[in-house]
């Protein structure tokens, strides 16, 4: 077996959204042939919420090396508490020389964000010849970061970005990244990257993680109502699909009052911050709506096992992309893999629509241009009408139509990587 080293700042017992990724990774690389090694920074060194039962969902075999950082009380000062990237840099890359030293891997993926540690690509490359592939989870440079109020902090974040990136795309032998257009955006910046060495691999999501809540799962409304639940942010560009959404409750409720009564529509982690309590971003649109009384939010971001459980007892859940046509939502595969029928709308172009279309099992709602957004509000009345009823029609869920973006189907996508960088024929890899 042979072996590589998945450098992430985040691993478990950390929570933050990046996590899985790297998590994915270390556990199911073996099925396709490659032993990794995890370099993480120490969980004590970390300012965000932790969460111990999360790291249960690791396998013991997983090897992890918690490498250092500097002490917060050092940083605070410079506004670095939070940089974890920083604060653990050379941390980092003491750790990683020693690994390479003790046992040479054949390949090293560095995952972000944070994007800081992708700079030892070139430093790898140099010292030891070894192959890096870096993955970029979220844009280093983005067009929101440009956006930023000049001399402010997210200016010089953004401007830092322009300044580093070049360096650590410089190192790669290879870049993945969530969507193809992430990729053409960051290849248009560099004429000189290969498109045809970059892939875009979504973060999917992993059954067993369901599976390890079985029999545990609590049901989360006592009302006796049927409750639909979005776990996820709510997004600046998402605005004009909540509205729709929370319009076709409303419009059900003059439809039909009696059955609007049997229904909850509960959102979940709506401003991605786990501290955030109460930055509302669905409530006013449902009091605009007229069925604030049918809806509950909970701004603060959830750890990720509640999230599960909250879609897995859930009667139905809500998924919405955005008014962009390329945006992809990670987030439909563990809806998907909740097995409980849906609503979602998302735009007609959006990979994300296609797939749910293919999967059945719930109504799929698009559209190519936003005035449309009006005309799709009875039928989302009609969808929260249909699934209440049980409507045989709708099916269930075919897990083959996501099976290719399960963690252990994604592992086999990055073990083929592994494979080319490191200069094997990516066909004798084990699958």
């Amino acid at each position: 077996m042979k072996r590589c080293l998945i450098i992430s700042p985040h691993f478990p017992p950390s929570t933050l959204a990046g996590v899985h990724r790297a998590r994915h990774l270390a556990k199911h690389l073996p099925h396709h042939g490659w032993d990794p090694e995890v370099i993480c920074i120490d969980p004590k060194q970390h300012v965000e919420m932790l969460d111990p039962e999360l790291a249960r969902l690791v396998p013991d075999s997983v090897k992890i090396v918690q490498a250092g950082a500097l002490p917060i009380a050092l940083t605070r000062p410079f506004g670095l508490v939070g940089e974890i990237g920083l604060r653990g840099f050379f941390h980092l890359r003491a750790s990683i020389a020693r690994s390479i030293n003790d046992k040479r891997p054949e390949a090293i993926l560095i995952t972000g964000s944070p994007f800081y540690p992708m700079l030892l690509a070139g430093w790898i490359k140099r010292t030891w010849g070894i192959p890096v592939v870096l993955d970029f989870q979220d844009p280093w440079v983005s067009n929101e970061g440009a956006s930023r109020a000049r001399w402010s902090k997210g200016w010089f974040s953004y401007r830092l970005a322009v300044a580093l990136e070049p360096l650590a795309v410089r190192g790669a032998s290879w870049i993945t990244s969530v969507s193809d257009r992430q990729n053409q955006e960051m290849a248009s910046r560099y004429p000189d990257l290969d498109l045809s060495r970059m892939s875009a691999i979504v973060i999917g999501g992993d059954p067993e993680d369901f599976s390890f809540l079985r029999d545990q799962a609590p049901k989360i409304s006592e009302t006796g109502n049927f409750t639909f639940s979005y776990v996820g942010t709510a997004m600046p560009r998402s605005t004009s699909l909540l509205v729709t959404l929370v319009g076709g409750l409303a419009e059900l409720r003059r439809r039909d009052p009696a059955i609007a009564r049997q229904i909850s529509f509960r959102f979940v982690g709506t401003s991605n911050q786990s501290s955030e309590l109460s930055n509302y971003r669905v409530m006013p649109l449902a009091e605009a709506a007229g069925v604030a009384d049918l809806v509950a939010e909970q701004p603060g971001r959830v750890p990720y096992l509640d999230a599960l459980r909250i879609l897995a007892t859930s009667d139905a859940t809500m998924m919405i992309g955005s008014d962009e046509p390329h945006y992809t939502a990670s987030k439909i595969y563990p809806c998907l893999m909740a097995a409980r029928p849906f609503i979602s709308i998302f735009h007609r172009e959006s990979s994300a629509h296609r797939i749910l279309k293919e999967a059945g099992g719930g109504v799929a709602l698009a559209f190519e241009d936003e005035r449309e957004l009006d005309s799709l509000v009875p039928c989302v009345a009609q969808a929260i009408e249909t699934i209440i009823s049980g409507e045989a029609s709708l099916g269930k869920i075919d897990s083959t139509s996501y099976v290719k973006f399960t963690a252990r189907a994604i592992a086999g996508r990055y073990a083929e990587i592994f494979e080319l960088v490191s200069g094997t024929p990516a066909s004798s890899f084990a699958r």
